[in-house]
């Protein structure tokens, strides 16, 4: 291969290169702009008065994007026998997310996570009277599958997330919400009793301005690693 061969492929790799990084770059500036838009918008529904959660004719269009963490109500009656423990570590230690399904006025059925129990206090969490009660929370999209390394089971009654689906399936449940609603924590309920609401956790990660810089600093290194290359080369003298 030729010197002037060699300079082309290897000007032609650089360039590519520099695109490459320099597009990665950008592409972490605009997934930055999304997320702070996505904080900004999670923040306003979070802190927003309570609306009615969407209905069953709204299931279909209800998503992370447009209603996870929205303010929401509902109103029906607990089924007790429905109740799941499902494995959590909080703040407040290790323990259990109890999951009620509550049936509404239109025999539509969805499940709130009514709060958090410690591991041993279990036998707090009584299962709910059944009269009409109001519920006000944030709405969260089911969790399928499980948690990381650890499978739901439902045959064994063993819950690592809090998968509607196959919780209601379990349960011989139909007609069941593609959410669930973590319950507000009751107004004045202090010292807390369980299950403890109010225990949701907000929390987005946000590094896409220090990935960016990382592969902008790349693109650069591109034209001056070739600045360099091309620098004459000073010959040693001899005194």
């Amino acid at each position: 291969m030729t010197a002037t061969v060699r300079q082309v492929v290897g000007g032609t790799l650089a360039v590519a290169f520099f695109c490459v990084f320099a597009g990665l770059g950008t592409w972490q500036v605009e997934r930055r702009a999304w997320k702070l838009d996505l904080i900004e918008r999670v923040e306003r529904r979070v802190h927003a008065p309570p609306v009615a959660a969407p209905p069953k004719s709204e299931w279909p269009l209800v998503s992370r994007v447009r209603n996870e963490y929205a303010h929401v109500r509902v109103t029906g009656v607990f089924l007790p026998a429905s109740q799941t423990r499902v494995k959590a570590l909080t703040d407040r230690g290790p323990g259990f997310w109890v999951m009620t399904a509550m049936r509404l006025e239109d025999d539509s059925i969805v499940f709130v996570n009514r709060g958090f129990v410690p591991e041993d206090a279990v036998g707090a969490a009584a299962a709910p009277s059944m009269t009409p009660v109001t519920v006000t929370g944030l709405l969260r999209m089911t969790e399928p599958g499980g948690a990381f390394l650890r499978a739901n089971d439902p045959p064994a009654d063993r819950w690592y997330s809090r998968d509607v689906r196959a919780i209601a399936a379990a349960r011989g449940l139909q007609d069941v919400a593609p959410y669930f609603i973590d319950a507000d924590r009751a107004a004045g309920d202090d010292p807390p009793h369980a299950p403890v609401g109010g225990l949701t956790v907000i929390a987005f990660h946000n590094n896409h301005l220090i990935y960016a810089i990382t592969w902008y600093t790349l693109a650069l290194m591109i034209p001056a690693a070739l600045w360099l290359a091309r620098r004459p080369m000073k010959r040693a003298t001899t005194p």
